[in-house]
């Protein structure tokens, strides 16, 4: 590992080409702080960065073995990490169109006996998934979403760390939203 620290990184990726693991090491270390940094700077959230940033190493390993650089490996991975917080910005900018016009329809009152069918259904299959979540992390994100308690209120009520409670309702968020996309937590709150 340590004749790997003084390899260039052009020596590294072509190592990398060829499946060399540590070769992915090296530069994992050599740049993930840096990434982080930057995309942290773009998203102004730690939780979505570190997310970013895996996910670009991810990519980088599953396609090391036909990477095209034609500039410098940073300015390439800066460039990912660039292309992915634009891709994530647009992505919330649908979410965020589709929750506006969701938000419209429901101020407009224009309710059908279909409209509320689909609300009891898609009310049932977010308590489903719901729980399906750990005991503890269930119990943190009911207390904090159906019983409107605030983080402080339920770490005194279940005796656990202020942090805990925040890292229990953000994993359980994290194993939500892509069972059950914004729209249905979004109509879930509203429900409730």
């Amino acid at each position: 590992m340590k004749a790997y620290k003084n390899l260039a990184d052009e020596a590294l990726l072509e190592l990398l080409k060829f499946s060399d693991r540590t070769a992915y090491e090296e530069l994992y270390h050599r740049y993930w702080a840096i990434l982080f940094r930057h995309a942290r700077k773009m998203l102004s959230n730690d939780e979505e960065a570190k997310d970013l940033v895996q996910d670009l190493f991810v990519i980088l390993w599953n396609k090391s073995g036909h990477l095209v650089i034609q500039s410098t490996f940073s300015a390439y991975l800066y460039g990912m990490v660039r292309y992915k917080v634009f891709d994530l910005i647009d992505k919330r900018k649908v979410q965020d169109r589709h929750l506006q016009s969701l938000e419209s329809f429901i101020h407009q009152g224009e309710y059908t006996t279909d409209d509320t069918i689909r609300e009891n259904e898609l009310s049932k299959i977010i308590e489903r998934e719901i729980s399906m979540l750990p005991a503890k992390m269930r119990e943190v994100f009911e207390l904090s979403r159906k019983s409107h308690f605030s983080h402080q209120q339920i770490s005194t009520e279940m005796d656990i760390s202020h942090q805990t409670v925040k890292k229990q309702i953000y994993n359980a968020l994290k194993i939500l939203r892509p069972k059950l996309g914004g729209i249905c937590l979004f109509l879930f709150f509203w429900i409730l």
